[in-house]
């Protein structure tokens, strides 16, 4: 805390002006203390410096840092992308590159990324830099060109972690990223597997079940705290990201250390 108010409110002759982000700034709180101090500190003025603080989502609003919220001078909500939404960055985009894309290019393209911002987007500017010129991009430029993302290979590593394949797993794992498939998108592809075996939602019910029926709750509450706490590691710049998924993947595939549930 000490850390990132100095950051804040510091000088220097050379960089008079700063943008500091803290990420999971809900994990920074450890007393009320703390939260005072950064919740005074928030409030003062910097003297140029921007201070930015991501608070993760969450189902209940933490009322604990509502005094820091206060603090700031703006806050902003950020909700998901809706698919139309998505489709209507991409055609900015495009439009933007002064390029015509064929009729349903963008939603192909959303809908093969799974709706994922960062992929779709960094998918269209690989068909962008492939524009001819003729100046148009087609849906059959983006079967040839795109790499395979967040398909069926991301499904096949799903399904050999809810077996609890190890091997495999570990080998599917290295093929998602190596397809393209971000890295955070596996961190919550992995939390949503097990979290839906523990009777939330899941996008991938069957395999949820699999898993479920070979670990019992408390195994599968602990591979999640350990799935988080690699994801917090990760974000924090703690531990490399393949290091901490290829863990993440041997903790929830690794077999039952009680006794396994019935189907």
């Amino acid at each position: 805390m000490e850390e990132i108010l100095a950051s804040y409110h510091g000088a220097s002759l050379f960089t008079p002006r700063e943008l500091i982000i803290v990420l999971d700034m809900e994990g920074l709180i450890r007393s009320e203390r703390q939260l005072g101090a950064l919740a005074e500190g928030v409030a003062r003025p910097s003297g140029g410096s921007c201070l930015v603080l991501v608070e993760s989502a969450a189902e209940n609003e933490r009322k604990k840092l509502e005094p820091v919220r206060t603090s700031c001078e703006l806050r902003c909500v950020c909700f998901p992308l809706t698919r139309s939404a998505l489709v209507e960055w991409g055609q900015r985009r495009i439009a933007r590159e002064g390029l015509q894309a064929e009729p349903g290019l963008v939603e192909s393209l959303a809908d093969a990324c799974a709706q994922n911002p960062a992929e779709t987007l960094n998918e269209l500017d690989k068909l962008i830099t492939c524009a001819g010129p003729d100046k148009k991009i087609t849906r059959a430029m983006a079967a040839a060109l795109l790499r395979p993302v967040a398909g069926a290979e991301l499904r096949d590593y799903l399904a050999a972690v809810a077996i609890g394949d190890q091997p495999a797993a570990a080998r599917r794992l290295g093929a998602v990223l190596a397809a393209g498939a971000g890295e955070g998108l596996v961190f919550f592809s992995l939390a949503n597997l097990v979290s839906g075996s523990l009777g939330g939602w899941s996008r991938n019910k069957d395999l949820s079940v699999q898993l479920a029926r070979r670990r019992p709750p408390a195994d599968l509450a602990r591979a999640l705290d350990a799935l988080y706490r690699g994801e917090a590691a990760w974000k924090r710049g703690r531990a490399d990201v393949v290091a901490v998924l290829e863990q993440a993947t041997r903790v929830v595939s690794a077999a039952s250390s009680g006794r396994t549930r019935e189907a």
